[in-house]
C-alpha cells in the first residue's frame, strides 16, 4: 500500500510503501502496527501456576488504559487472544517477554490492517489501470 502526504511548508508530497500491518495514524503522526497475539501456555499443570497466572490480568489490563491492548480474550481451556496496538517489532517484542516471563508460552502473532484501510487499498486497485 502506499500513502501520498505532504507536510506544512513543503511544495511536494511524499509517497510512502506501507508494510503489511502497519497503518498511519495522522492524528497522532506516528506508525502503529497491529498484531493479533494468540498464546498456547507450556503443558505445566494449570494449578502449579496459578499465582503468576492471576498477575496476567493486572499486567494486561495497564497496556488496555494506555490503549496498547485493544483487546483480550481468555481462551476456552487455556491461553489468551490479544490484539496490540504497537509504534514497532520492539515493542511488541518487549511485550510479548513480559508476557511470557508472567505465563511461559508459544505465541502465534498475525500482522492486521484496520478493515477501512484494507477497503481504500481494494478500492484503489480496482480503480487502477490494468497493467
Amino acid at each position: 500500500m502506499q500513502v501520498r502526504c505532504s507536510f506544512p511548508g513543503e511544495r511536494r508530497a511524499l509517497t510512502i510503501c506501507l508494510p503489511f500491518g502497519a497503518s498511519f495514524r495522522s492524528a497522532l503522526g506516528v506508525w502503529i502496527m497491529l498484531f493479533l497475539v494468540v498464546s498456547t501456555p507450556r503443558p505445566e499443570r494449570p494449578s502449579d501456576l496459578v499465582g503468576t497466572r492471576q498477575s496476567f490480568w493486572p499486567w494486561i489490563a495497564g497496556y488496555q488504559a494506555r490503549g496498547v491492548c485493544r483487546h483480550i480474550y481468555a481462551r476456552a481451556g487455556r491461553g489468551a487472544v490479544a490484539v496490540f496496538d504497537v509504534e514497532d517489532n520492539d515493542a511488541l517484542h518487549r511485550i510479548l517477554n513480559e508476557w511470557a516471563d508472567i505465563v511461559p508460552a508459544h505465541f502465534d502473532t498475525y500482522p492486521l490492517i484496520e478493515a477501512d484501510a484494507a477497503q481504500r487499498m481494494l478500492a484503489a486497485q480496482t480503480a487502477a489501470p490494468p497493467g
